[in-house]
């Protein structure tokens, strides 16, 4: 089980990596995953992750208080606006934005009701 939850933290850190790119790809929850993976197969590659000089002090304020620090929950409000308006503008079907619209109000919701890290 441990090669399993090893070889499922490093695609979460890829994963991770991609998203700090890509906009439509969260960073964060990926980053959170793979601290469980690791705390589960690497003492090392754990500690390097918390330890990280960015990423680290986003998962401790998770794991501590459930905290999302005001950063990360304003760069996540733009990037639901930015997925949203592009929907609009390529003239998704209305059902679709409906759907699109509850679930990331939703996720906004859940975000913003977050204590601040």
């Amino acid at each position: 089980m441990r090669v399993f939850w090893l070889v499922l933290g490093v695609l979460c850190v890829a994963l991770a990596m991609i998203g700090v790119i890509l906009p439509l790809l969260p960073t964060v929850p990926f980053l959170l995953l793979a601290a469980f993976c690791f705390a589960r197969s690497s003492e090392r590659l754990h500690d390097w992750l918390l330890s990280h000089q960015v990423f680290g002090p986003m998962i401790i304020d998770w794991n501590t208080s459930g905290a999302i620090r005001p950063a990360a929950k304003k760069a996540a409000t733009l990037s639901v606006a930015a997925v949203f308006g592009l929907s609009l503008m390529l003239g998704l079907a209305n059902h679709i934005l409906i759907i699109q619209a509850v679930t990331l109000g939703a996720v906004m919701i859940f975000i913003w009701t977050r204590p601040n890290g």
